[in-house]
């Protein structure tokens, strides 16, 4: 099946494994495949902090809008909406190795992240519930 060339990027704050908080992340490696078995690995974004998502003024291009798909992590909706309004999917993975879900991906096998909780992101401590002593 020859689904014809896509541009697909994984963020990767180390080059070696999917991370997360794609809307802050400065790093992204970057695929190329026409089909499942052909896939390489075509660029790396290591992007300054200005130019992550999360920091940019939206003033000209952004390298991430080439993408026809980005695997990440986890993201926010807003970053999710940001990519789409550009033409790219952003799809969040419990996946690890980027060329793994690069795969999965292709074969429609991608697992998908736990669901995006904004508020434990930022350091947020969850162990101060209510304790009676």
């Amino acid at each position: 099946m020859n689904i014809g060339p896509l541009k697909i990027g994984v963020s990767s704050q180390n080059f070696r494994t999917v991370t997360g908080h794609a809307g802050k992340g400065r790093r992204f490696m970057v695929y190329e495949t026409t089909n499942a078995e052909e896939i390489l690995e075509i660029g790396r974004l290591d992007l300054p902090k200005e130019m992550s998502l999360h920091e940019w003024n939206g003033q000209g291009e952004h390298p991430l809008f080439d993408l026809d798909i980005l695997i990440t992590g986890s993201c926010g909706d807003g970053f999710i909406r940001k990519m789409g309004s550009r033409g790219v999917q952003v799809r969040a993975t419990s996946e690890t190795d980027p060329i793994t879900a690069v795969k999965a991906l292709l074969a429609g096998t991608l697992p998908e992240a736990a669901p995006h909780d904004h508020a434990h992101q930022h350091g947020d401590d969850d162990h101060h519930h209510s304790q009676l002593h």
